[in-house]
């Protein structure tokens, strides 16, 4: 008997209707990097496209982004000052707490999720409080509630702790719940890697540590078996959904998260990640929009629910636009 697999790879229709993976505006959280000033619009030179925007450019941001169908933006903030307890990151006159309350006040419906740490924020660099030149894992905890509590009481409607303290998860749900914040999600960067593709956004929110490296809490690029054992832990603890970070060179991790976990999983295509494709595009090297919507694709693929990206703008006109892809 003679097998022609290809029938159902003809044409657009039938290659449409017989689609195993399918990605869509409503799986796509654009990341936007917010500074005090007015007016203030900073290019960021490793990310093409991306900007360090005062609050009043933010707004414009979050309107084209509600404009093209996306859902949701996660928003780190850029302070003015930094010290070894990162306060301007639970400040109430904070860079991140202004802008959320601004862009809730405009745009309601919009989802507002909100980073949850203290690399951007300390002098030091490190994601957590320093004593003994060490990051003191249960004294982070309190501050990083504090943050979280700040954020939901200025309208985000999730928190995101990315700082890969053990228990933070139950110390800001146990913030939240005890404070009268209980509609408010926490989305935990559950499993998140010491890897080298943080390079851009570490120069885009000025949060590279000053000294050692945060491998003593961010996962072990060569671990697997221990993604499962971070993503039920936070479940556990009260996470709405499990992130996994970075996505290209963890596709194997999402799948393998997928698989164990009932919440809904989302997954970071990080900087390093956007700057690749934008450099070898303007190199000619390869057709960046057809790689970046393939990209996109594969993480879908491998059983991510929500894709943060910051090709989210561009990947939602083309969603927009064609059918076919």
């Amino acid at each position: 008997m003679i097998k022609r697999p290809r029938h159902t790879r003809i044409n657009a229709t039938i290659r449409r209707m017989v689609r195993e993976t399918s990605l869509s505006v409503d799986d796509l959280i654009y990341p936007l990097f917010v500074k005090h000033g007015r007016g203030e619009r900073e290019p960021i030179a490793s990310m093409v496209g991306h900007y360090r925007v005062s609050t009043d450019e933010l707004m414009k941001e979050a309107q084209e982004v509600w404009s093209l169908g996306i859902p949701a933006i996660i928003l780190f903030g850029i302070p003015q000052r930094k010290d070894e307890m990162g306060r301007e990151a639970y400040s109430r006159d904070g860079v991140v707490q202004r802008a959320v309350a601004a862009v809730k006040e405009r745009i309601p419906e919009l989802l507002v999720i909100t980073d949850v740490c203290l690399c951007q924020y300390t002098d030091h660099g490190h994601c957590g409080i320093i004593k003994d030149n060490q990051v003191d894992n249960d004294a982070t905890l309190e501050v990083l509630s504090h943050v979280a509590l700040s954020h939901a009481e200025v309208g985000a409607d999730f928190v995101a702790p990315s700082d890969m303290m053990d228990g933070r998860v139950r110390a800001i749900r146990e913030t939240l719940e005890s404070e009268g914040f209980k509609d408010t999600g926490i989305l935990a960067y559950a499993v998140k890697y010491a890897s080298s593709f943080y390079g851009p956004f570490r120069e885009a929110a000025d949060s590279a540590p000053k000294f050692g490296d945060r491998k003593s809490y961010q996962m072990d690029a060569a671990n697997a078996r221990e993604a499962i054992k971070e993503a039920l832990l936070d479940v556990e603890e009260g996470a709405d959904i499990i992130m996994v970070k970075p996505a290209l060179a963890y596709l194997d991790i999402i799948h393998r998260v997928r698989s164990r976990i009932e919440l809904p999983v989302a997954a970071y295509s990080v900087s390093g990640e956007y700057a690749m494709v934008k450099a070898a595009d303007q190199k000619g090297w390869i057709e960046g929009e057809k790689v970046m919507m393939e990209i996109l694709l594969s993480i879908k693929r491998a059983g991510a629910d929500l894709i943060l990206t910051y090709f989210a703008k561009e990947g939602a006109r083309i969603l927009r636009d064609h059918e076919d892809l």
